[in-house]
């Protein structure tokens, strides 16, 4: 998933102040009365508005399995996204049937408070499910230590890598080491014996043994082989755990011992041009109003953390290169299923893909998902998440209703909510039968919630702007401070100056960065010598 036009999208909401033209409720193509041969007359109504159809047949099956243990009705309308909290609050001011309540991302909840469009939670409903959340998802709905969503689903990104290459690349480590072992324990054996004698053993000891051979030899090479099979897969599988990369650094010393196969273009790629998946380089060390994100008094984007990362980053150009004009996420994704790619960094839409590809007969590997991997053993990293929650209307008469449907939504019906939409639960709990669902679960569990502030609405689009010139070469330093000085300005109202930080020569300027193309050509060369 490419948030790029959503978050241009979320910055021309925040900016709008006029009336929008007709944007298209499919809710209002369905009339007062067919709604009521739908459902069965005489129960109070809520409407519940969305933007996403992906979820249209989803919310359907809730509406009704709600509908049948409890006297009410839920409407869902699909709505258009765009100026989408504009006619929300249009429609809460000039309509009978306003939305009681809605699903909108974390990021705008600020705008939707302060227009009076989300009724916060209790506390005493709050403690009773809170448990049951990371506390990314905590976050996401906190605005100003109120609680005023239910969380539902996110996303965040994770690395995706290839499994069947580590696990080839792992047994071709084993069985060197092997072959090296027994080479050695030769040689020491000779120097140690000198050369083996040869045996000149009775014609009856050789025909007895032949005999037990006949018998024995065939289920007991059987047996050895399994036996042998086995304790190959553990130490392959233990090794490949070795090999998993903890930090940058660990993916490029892969790079620089890895024998690639014909197919790999590239160790490591990666959407460069969208800063949901950049964003993890330096987004341990971007404070952008807080943990909650809701503080404009707590910013800190200009440190000397977030430089040192960034300069990483910017170093990485030298080592897999990418041409950012040709280089997209469904691109990238497309590369990996072709196993061109070894290690990506990838939204939850990547599991449903690969399935497809696998089922299809178009992916012929095996996968994994992993951490995002820190800079260093110093420098620390996590990744950007985006959680779409359920909000209650605050122009709503029908509130008590609408959060019971909204708890109920989101706490007791989301067992099936990734198989019917694609859409990974923003709670705990939640059996997805595939690992790989849950290690997203454990990397939102840390990640960092867009933040809410009307402030720094631009702030993504400013910052996926700055990640592109210093990919390019742009002074990490300089750039960095100018982006930081112009988001202080926004919130602070008044020019903002930061105060220069002075760096020593770091040990990262010298290192020199191979290029990556040629070490697989090297590689392949030593391959067929």
């Amino acid at each position: 998933m490419g948030l790029k036009k959503r978050l241009f999208t979320m910055a021309a909401i925040a900016c709008a102040a006029v009336a929008v033209a007709a944007v298209g409720l499919s809710g209002k193509t369905i009339s007062q009365e067919q709604a009521e041969t739908i459902f069965s007359r005489g129960k109070e109504t809520i409407y519940f508005w969305y933007t996403d159809e992906a979820l249209t047949d989803y919310l359907g099956s809730a509406a009704v399995a709600y509908g049948e243990t409890h006297d009410v009705r839920v409407i869902p309308i699909l709505a258009s996204g765009l100026e989408y909290l504009e006619e929300i609050n249009k429609a809460s001011i000039q309509s009978e049937n306003m939305p009681d309540l809605y699903i909108i991302s974390n990021d705008s909840l600020e705008k939707a408070f302060l227009a009076g469009l989300a009724s916060p939670l209790s506390g005493e409903s709050w403690e009773e499910i809170k448990e049951g959340y990371p506390d990314a998802a905590r976050l996401a709905v906190t605005y100003k230590n109120k609680t005023i969503g239910y969380p539902f689903y996110f996303e965040t990104s994770s690395l995706l890598y290839n499994r069947t290459y580590l696990e080839e690349f792992a047994r071709s480590q084993i069985e060197a080491e092997r072959d090296a072992a027994e080479g050695e324990a030769a040689m020491a054996d000779f120097e140690e014996n000198g050369p083996e004698e040869e045996d000149s053993q009775e014609d009856g000891n050789a025909q007895g043994e032949e005999a037990e051979q006949e018998e024995g030899g065939v289920q007991g090479d059987i047996t050895d082989s399994t036996e042998a099979d086995a304790e190959m897969e553990a130490l392959v599988n233990e090794r490949v755990k070795e090999l998993l990369p903890s930090t940058i650094d660990d993916i490029l010393d892969f790079a620089n011992e890895y024998n690639a196969p014909e197919q790999v273009e590239a160790v490591f790629k990666w959407d460069v041009t969208d800063i949901f998946y950049n964003f993890f380089f330096a987004g341990n060390y971007m404070n952008v109003g807080g943990a909650a994100g809701d503080n404009t008094a707590n910013m800190n984007i200009y440190n000397k953390d977030a430089i040192d990362c960034l300069k990483v980053y910017q170093a990485l150009n030298q080592f897999f290169s990418m041409d950012t004009k040709e280089i997209s996420y469904e691109k990238v994704l497309n590369d990996f299923i072709e196993g061109k790619i070894v290690y990506t960094v990838a939204t939850t839409d990547a599991v449903a893909k690969l399935e497809e590809a696998k089922e299809n007969g178009d992916f012929a590997y095996e996968y994994s998902i992993a951490p995002v991997p820190d800079i260093n053993g110093e420098l620390l990293t996590r990744s950007l998440s985006v959680t779409n929650c359920v909000v209650v209307n605050g122009y709503s008469d029908k509130q008590e209703l609408a959060k019971d449907f909204a708890r109920f939504l989101t706490c007791e019906y989301t067992d099936t909510l990734y198989s019917r939409t694609g859409k990974v639960a923003a709670r705990y709990g939640v059996d997805y039968g595939n690992v790989n669902l849950q290690e997203f679960v454990n990397e939102y569990e840390i990640s960092v919630p867009m933040p809410k502030m009307v402030e720094t609405s631009n702030f993504w689009v400013e910052l996926e702007i700055a990640f592109a010139q210093i990919w390019d070469g742009a002074d990490v330093n300089d750039r960095l401070r100018q982006l930081s000085e112009q988001i202080m300005t926004q919130v602070t109202g008044q020019p903002y100056t930061e105060t220069v930080i002075e760096e020593e020569e770091e040990a990262v300027d010298e290192v020199e960065y191979l290029d990556e193309e040629e070490l697989r050509r090297e590689a392949q060369e030593e391959t067929e010598e």
